[in-house]
This record gives C-alpha cells, sequence and structure tokens, in this order.
C-alpha cells in the first residue's frame, strides 16, 4: 500500500506562490500515476492536476492551466506542485493522491493523502 504525504500548504496573498510536495512511501510509485485534488468548502472534490507514471503525460484542469505545474522525482518518490499567481478561488484543501489506472481519469486514484490547507488571501 503507498502512503502519501504532503507538505508544503499555508497562507499567501493573491498573486503569490505556493509548492506542494507529496512524498511516497513505496518505491512503486515509480510505477502509478499521481495526481493533485483540492477541495473547498461546501464543493465536492476536484482534480487539479495529474501526471503519469513517466513523467511524460501531465494533465491541468482549466482553472489552473498556465498557472500550475506538477512534476515528480522518482529518485526521491516525490511528486510536487508548484502553483503560480494564485488567486482566491484557489483556497482549499489539497490532497495527493496515487493510482494504477490513466493519470488523467479520476478513479484511477485508490491511495490518498491526509490532505493540506492552501489560504489565498487579498
Amino acid at each position: 500500500q503507498v502512503q502519501l504525504v504532503e507538505s508544503g500548504g499555508g497562507l499567501v496573498q493573491a498573486g503569490g506562490s505556493l509548492r506542494l510536495s507529496c512524498a511516497a512511501s513505496e518505491r512503486t510509485f515509480r510505477t502509478v500515476a499521481m495526481g493533485w485534488f483540492r477541495q473547498a468548502p461546501g464543493k465536492e472534490r476536484e482534480i487539479v492536476a495529474a501526471i503519469s507514471w513517466s513523467g511524460g503525460g501531465a494533465f491541468y484542469a482549466d482553472s489552473v492551466k498556465g498557472r500550475f505545474t506538477i512534476s515528480r522525482d522518482a529518485a526521491k518518490n516525490t511528486v510536487y506542485m508548484q502553483m503560480n499567481s494564485l488567486k482566491l478561488e484557489d483556497t482549499a484543501v489539497y490532497y495527493c493522491a496515487a493510482g494504477m489506472g490513466v493519470y488523467y481519469v479520476t478513479s484511477s486514484y485508490k491511495y490518498w493523502g491526509q490532505g493540506t490547507q492552501v489560504t489565498v488571501s487579498s
């Protein structure tokens, strides 16, 4: 079973940047798709970005395209999400997830981190 630990959340002003990290416990990390999801108060969880096991494919939600970048470091069993030009509407709990299926399909994800809060202020 893959265990995931997120870090890097916090409070930032609109227009600022944050980088989220997600460390995986297993070497199988190298063969699974990884994704970042978020859930804002009163809203359903949504996929934000995802990356294939090889790192060769990436998906972004329309709301973050051009602002967020997902990447992975196989040597460190870690996936990152660089978030730039943050907006108030990016405020949410961000979750890292791992799965064996197609990286841009939300049902592929079976393992979840505990979540990290990102708050964007005006």
